[in-house]
């Protein structure tokens, strides 16, 4: 039975392949209580994820989401708002610049982190077993390869669209 399975996979075209692990990854991101009690929903689970661990690192303005996400200003922007309503964040002003405004997690969001940092584990974990390293590298190249190739043509779909406004 998972032979088949195996099969009707290696046989989908890359991007139904891709969109099929996507949704995958997605009921698995579902189903994992991190203790938010359903406050956040999935795209404010990710990007609670990624304000946790990069401020690990330094700072994190909207910007850093909408390129990390590939989302538009104001889809952030909503995104931003019913994360600080309910308490996940707060938008601090920069130091340097007060036009800008720092992400920085609340400690009822830093509460979250360990739950998020074991499930990031499991989830790689799981993600590659019984893949040797140096298949994961040639499985990296090929994802970032077309990740180029995508972000590529759509940069050019935008410029296309600029030129006819």
């Amino acid at each position: 039975m998972m032979q088949d399975a195996d099969e009707k996979i290696r046989n989908m075209h890359m991007g139904l392949m891709i969109h099929t692990l996507s949704n995958q990854m997605k009921r698995s991101n579902a189903s994992v209580d991190i203790g938010d009690e359903g406050e956040l929903t999935a795209i404010q689970r990710h990007v609670l994820k990624y304000i946790l661990l990069t401020t690990l690192r330094g700072d994190v303005y909207p910007k850093d989401v909408e390129e990390e996400f590939q989302i538009r200003k104001s889809t952030v922007t909503g995104i931003l708002k019913l994360m600080e309503k309910n308490g996940f964040i707060r938008r601090v002003s920069d130091k340097k610049d007060a036009r800008y405004k720092r992400l920085v997690p609340t400690p009822k969001a830093e509460a979250l982190r360990p739950y998020i940092l074991k499930h990031i584990h499991e989830t790689e974990d799981r993600l590659t077993r019984g893949i040797s390293e140096e298949d994961l590298e040639v499985c990296k190249k090929v994802m970032c390869r077309m990740f180029c190739n995508l972000a590529e043509k759509n940069r050019e779909n935008e410029e296309v669209d600029q030129k006819d406004e």
